[in-house]
């Protein structure tokens, strides 16, 4: 059955980003060897699960191979995309066979250094004090906190001290800035949501430190609703670099012109051009939908420059509940005429005087 990654950092499968780094942060913590050393071995095992169970399930291409095929199929090999693996992966191809997943966990101290921002929970050392049989001592932070540093409000409600004269904390590797692209969808695809496969190039490092260029496949799963500027965010997806965290590759929805409809929030507005005959005795509005279904919309009321006719419910899918919709709004642009004849403005003046 292989390794259950979600038990392991006590969160449910539909957990958020948040929650699983709120859960690592606890269980790390608590199982970093270095506040362990009664029962050391046990707590290096403990401490190298959780850290592989953040690292799988906090990346969205390795959670949803890890969701589909478990840690043997995370480890042991996969197909490529076009043979019905989950989008998103990280695929290899080799001169020996055909593409394979090759997931290589990383280093337990690397992902704790990323995390926190120090590489033990022990800071520069015990120095003059210590915590005193494993707890915190008779009293409390005590005495032996000479130039010691807190760090409770950062980590819920745990706290942590750093003892010794003042040395600094050692610092962890520093994470590149994440790299941004632009990804258009048009209104059809934002209105109903569609599949996008992004195929990019990066540079990895080998055991040796020696970096491979590969390629891979991002799939991103648009969703009904989605409005411009929506990020979509691959954690460590740039290249890899001696002591630097990947970059992150962010993906920002940008919306591409229709040539019939513009959005507004969650609306769709159209804009109508209508004689001054149609403005006055009544219109019938047939429109294609974005999604192909045609809409017929009688108007008797008169048509003056600013009205606008509301139809309920014919907007854009609101994306945290995307059964229900904006509205549609259509406004008019009344064409009038550039001339009268002397019969016409006669006709007029009896009308509407009547």
């Amino acid at each position: 059955m292989g390794v259950d990654y979600y038990k392991l950092l006590q969160v449910d499968k539909s957990a958020t980003e948040d929650e699983l780094k709120k859960a690592y942060r606890k269980l790390a913590m608590k199982w970093h060897p270095d506040k362990n050393p009664t029962n050391k071995k046990e707590a290096e095992s403990k401490f190298k699960q959780i850290s592989e169970a953040y690292e799988v399930l906090s990346d969205p291409q390795k959670r949803a191979i890890y969701d589909q095929y478990g840690e043997e199929g995370l480890k042991g090999g996969m197909p490529p995309p076009d043979a019905g693996g989950p989008g998103g992966a990280t695929y290899f191809q080799t001169g020996d066979g055909p593409n394979v997943f090759r997931f290589n966990p990383r280093n337990a101290n690397d992902i704790f250094a990323e995390i926190f921002g120090f590489s033990s929970p022990m800071g520069g050392g015990m120095g003059g004090g210590g915590f005193g049989g494993g707890g915190m001592g008779g009293g409390g932070l005590g005495s032996g906190m000479r130039g010691g540093r807190s760090f409770g409000g950062m980590f819920g409600d745990e706290m942590f001290t750093s003892f010794g004269e003042g040395r600094p904390m050692s610092q962890g590797p520093r994470k590149a800035p994440p790299l941004e692209r632009k990804l258009p969808c048009s209104l059809e695809e934002l209105y109903k949501g569609t599949t996008k496969k992004m195929k990019i190039s990066r540079e990895i490092a080998d055991a040796s430190g020696r970096t491979l260029p590969v390629e891979e496949i991002l799939t991103i799963e648009v969703k009904p609703g989605w409005k411009k500027g929506t990020k979509i965010t691959f954690p460590e997806k740039g290249n890899e670099r001696p002591n630097e965290v990947p970059a992150d590759l962010v993906f920002i929805i940008d919306e591409k012109p229709h040539s019939t409809f513009t959005r507004d929030g969650n609306d769709l507005v159209v804009t109508q051009k209508i004689s001054l005959a149609e403005a006055l005795a009544g219109y019938t509005l047939h429109l294609t939908t974005l999604d192909g279904r045609t809409l017929t919309i009688p108007i008797n009321t008169v048509i003056h420059p600013d009205y606008e006719e509301i139809v309920p419910r014919e907007g854009m899918p609101i994306p945290k509940d995307p059964s229900k919709k904006g509205n549609l709004r259509v406004k008019f642009n009344i064409k009038f005429p550039t001339r009268l004849t002397s019969e016409q403005k006669a006709g007029i003046k009896k009308l509407l005087a009547a």
